[in-house]
């Protein structure tokens, strides 16, 4: 289950790059389109709930690993 976390935290990673990307030439034009900024917004909230599940991921193992030796 981590492995796949952290793959998916890797393509969500993909994702959040390209649509940075694409706003940037999207705001670049003439006649920009505004509601174009808001689109990382949704790959950036699962890059932070996985990137949050990552970090905290050694401390449960500590604390599981801690309860079955008790």
């Amino acid at each position: 289950m981590d492995t796949r976390i952290r793959q998916l935290h890797r393509w969500f990673s993909v994702a959040f790059t390209v649509t940075v990307v694409i706003t940037f030439v999207a705001l670049a034009r003439k006649d920009p389109i505004v509601w174009v900024s808001y689109v990382p917004l949704l790959p950036l909230a699962l890059l932070l709930a996985s990137g949050l599940y990552l970090f905290a991921l050694p401390y449960l193992r500590r604390r599981r690993t801690a309860a079955r030796t008790r």
